[in-house]
């Protein structure tokens, strides 16, 4: 413990011996204790003082920067599996759920929208009840664009920069789990009834963390890099005539 220490010891050390060497030559000089002791006070005094500017305001502002920071690199790596995987693989399961008109007009997100939006479609996505339901012919798309990146979706996993992230993180894994299923079943066609269903069990949990991290990514997107909304808006995966040609 003594040595892990020691330097610090070492430091303390020598600013303290650093300051009475300047306290022994301004005595040296000048042979005024009095002085000597006034402005010690006074420096004693302002202590606190510098105590807290420099732990509840410095700290504080450094503690926003670095926060703001990770926040950053974070939905950078959001952003790839978007990219990558999430938005197209949110459109084909969404293709899937028979209800999705319900709630279609409500994700369509506007260039105009404001957190308040935001915060309403979330609100109401919370009562929503996602049920997709792909048939045996469904499932052999969904695994033929899900295993080439596997490997990426691992990575993404072991990312130490998504540990403060836990809904996302909780995306990723359900992914994951999802492609572990398919990939461990040679085909589709003679699966029973209820390892269909489990399937979509799977398919489902998944869909769910889909659409509330892309609605939280959109959220994001639109005040810090309007160029990735504004692509993002355009090829929305809920919006049938979604284009990312610009016509306006």
């Amino acid at each position: 413990m003594l040595k892990r220490y020691r330097w610090q010891l070492f430091l303390a050390l020598g600013l303290v011996l650093a300051s009475a060497l300047s306290y022994w030559v301004h005595y040296l000089l000048f042979h005024d204790v009095h002085h000597i002791f006034l402005y010690m006070v006074g420096d004693f005094a302002f202590v606190p003082i510098e105590v807290l500017v420099v732990t509840l305001i410095l700290h504080r502002l450094l503690e926003r920067r670095d926060r703001r920071q990770r926040l950053e690199k974070m939905n950078m790596v959001i952003g790839s599996f978007f990219s990558e995987v999430g938005t197209r693989l949110l459109a084909f399961v969404s293709d899937h759920d028979p209800n999705l008109d319900t709630i279609r007009s409500i994700l369509i997100v506007e260039g105009d929208w404001t957190d308040r939006e935001f915060r309403t479609v979330a609100e109401r996505l919370r009562t929503y009840r996602y049920r997709a339901h792909l048939e045996r012919a469904g499932f052999p798309g969904i695994k033929e664009f899900l295993l080439p990146r596997r490997e990426f979706m691992l990575r993404l996993l072991e990312n130490p920069v998504l540990l403060e992230h836990e809904s996302f993180t909780r995306l990723l894994r359900a992914t994951f789990h999802l492609v572990e299923e398919l990939e461990s079943r040679s085909g589709f066609s003679g699966l029973p009834d209820t390892d269909i269903a489990h399937l979509n069990v799977d398919t489902n949990r998944v869909y769910v963390h889909l659409v509330r991290e892309w609605l939280e990514y959109m959220k994001y997107l639109k005040p810090n890099y309007p160029y990735l909304f504004s692509l993002a808006v355009r090829t929305n995966p809920f919006d049938t005539k979604a284009s990312a040609i610009v016509t306006r």
